[in-house]
Parts: structure tokens; C-alpha cells; sequence
């Protein structure tokens, strides 16, 4: 049954005439005339009797409008309630997270996500491995510089610096006698990161630092290598801001050029759902 065509049925009988509710309505005489026409094709009986002044129901016009009268006041009532905000998010949520952002925040701000949402079933896929958002069946992926892709969209929920730390026994090095940077072991991650030269920032003093790879391991890692002595590193300065504070590790500077970004990405084939909305609200809220 066309419910919009259930609708101006309901319009017509509840004020009395096709010319009342077109402009209660705000729909022409004509259009509302035609589509209760289609509404009385489509259930194969008459709704009204058109004959004389006053328009009346038939009695199976009559027993539509009463049997019909609740089911169209619930979905007005929902219809209110979805477009004022009232209906709590809920439903399963997926969301693919890279390795190194997935163990130093997920694990407490999910926490903190399902307690605001209960309704709400959270699944976080912690993979460096660039996932196929909607092959996969992600609703949302969080991606740090992410390509542009035309399926996707999304907005950036946090910003960081990147910069260089070392075991803190090591001293920085500076260029050779020729002015050439100095060339250092360097720890980098096995998927994703290529080896050329760290353009540094350290008080307004500009640093090139040329890195040799001696080791490529699992984001997770790569921290505890540089700890144990095997090399420099480049993070996210969030990542090792706790080690820094400690001494268990040296800052050497900061990369300069624009900062890191993180985005938060869905697909845009579909509008985002409640939950999907919530997550990115209190993620950007959470770490702005």
C-alpha cells in the first residue's frame, strides 16, 4: 500500500473535502484527488462517495481510516523522534584502527564509548594492513594522511607531531666536516614507511638526519627496539610522550611540515547511521 497516498486519504476524510486538505496540506485539489483515485485502484473499492455537496466515506472507507489510524500516528511519531535526535544510537559497529593508534587509545576510549552507548555493539580491528572500508564491511576506519578515495568520506579527529626519539644514552650527531648530515641506525616499521631523510625542528634549529634502516619490525615493536639500543625512530609524539616524561627515551626534534592527521572515514554510498555519527562526535570531542 503507498502509504503516502494512505496519508492524503487520512487528510481528506479528517477535514472533510479534497479542497481543505490541499490547503491544509499544502498539495494541489488535483493531485490529492488522483492519488486517493490510485489508493481506490490499488485496494479495489470506492473510499468516498462523491456524489453531492458534502463528501462522504463509504464504509470501507470508514473501516480503512479506523483500522489505519494508530500504524500512521507511529510513524509520524518515530519520524519526530529520528529528526529531533531522540533515538539513542545502537546496532553493531566496526571500525578498523591502525596498530600503533589502536594500543595506545581504543582500548579506554571504547571503554568509555560503550558506557555512553550501551546499546551499541562496538567490534575494533586493530590491522596496519589499509582495509577496503566497504568490501570489508567496516562502518568506520580511522587513517592517519589517508589517500582520497571517491566511496569514502570523512573528517580529521586528531592532529600530532611527528618526531624522532632515541635510546637516551645516544647523542644527536651532526653533519660531517663537508656539512653532509649524519647518517643513523634507524628502526622502521615493516609496512608503510619508506627510509629518506628526517627533516628536523629542535628550538629553530633545522636537523637533516639521514636514516639507515638496520631494522623493520610491527608497529608495536618498533618502540621497544629503540629502547633496547637498536636505533632511532620516527613517532607520533602521543605514542611516546610517556617514555619521554620517564627518560626511557630522548627527543631529537620534531619533523617539520604539516602535522600528522587522522581521519575518521565511512562510505559515502549511505548516509551515516547514529552510531557512526556518535563515534566520530565523541572521538573528535575526546582527543581535540
Amino acid at each position: 500500500m503507498d502509504l503516502d497516498a494512505l496519508a492524503l486519504f487520512h487528510s481528506v476524510a479528517t477535514h472533510g473535502g479534497f479542497g481543505r486538505a490541499a490547503r491544509a496540506m499544502r498539495r494541489s485539489k488535483t493531485t490529492l484527488s488522483r492519488r486517493v483515485a490510485d489508493l481506490e485502484v490499488e485496494l479495489g473499492t470506492r473510499l468516498f462517495e462523491r456524489g453531492g455537496a458534502t463528501l462522504r466515506l463509504t464504509q470501507e472507507g470508514r473501516e480503512l481510516l479506523a483500522s489505519t489510524q494508530e500504524p500512521l500516528d507511529e510513524l509520524a511519531a518515530a519520524e519526530r523522534t529520528f529528526r529531533g535526535g531522540g533515538v539513542e544510537p545502537r546496532g553493531k559497529l566496526r571500525v578498523s584502527v591502525p596498530l600503533m593508534f589502536g594500543a595506545q587509545v581504543m582500548g579506554p576510549f571504547a571503554a568509555r564509548f560503550v558506557a555512553r552507548y550501551p546499546l551499541v555493539g562496538l567490534e575494533v580491528i586493530t590491522d596496519d594492513r589499509y582495509v577496503d572500508v566497504v568490501e570489508e564491511g567496516f562502518d568506520i576506519a580511522i587513517r592517519a594522511r589517508p589517500k582520497p578515495e571517491e566511496e569514502l568520506v570523512g573528517r580529521p579527529v586528531l592532529k600530532d607531531r611527528l618526531v624522532v626519539v632515541a635510546p637516551p644514552d645516544w647523542t644527536r650527531p651532526g653533519p660531517d666536516a663537508d656539512g653532509k648530515p649524519p647518517t643513523v641506525p634507524a628502526v622502521v616499521r615493516a609496512i608503510g614507511e619508506e627510509a629518506r631523510q628526517w627533516v628536523l625542528d629542535d628550538d629553530g634549529q633545522r636537523i637533516v638526519i639521514d636514516p639507515k634502516p638496520v631494522l623493520r619490525l610491527s608497529t608495536l615493536i618498533i618502540r621497544d627496539a629503540v629502547r633496547a639500543g637498536a636505533g632511532a625512530a620516527l613517532f607520533p609524539s602521543f605514542f611516546v610522550r610517556d617514555d619521554i616524561e620517564a627518560g626511557r627515551l630522548a627527543v631529537w626534534g620534531t619533523i617539520v611540515g604539516e602535522p600528522l592527521e587522522f581521519w575518521a572515514l565511512h562510505a559515502s554510498s549511505r548516509l551515516a547511521s547514529r552510531r557512526v555519527r556518535a563515534f566520530i562526535d565523541m572521538f573528535t570531542q575526546t582527543f581535540e
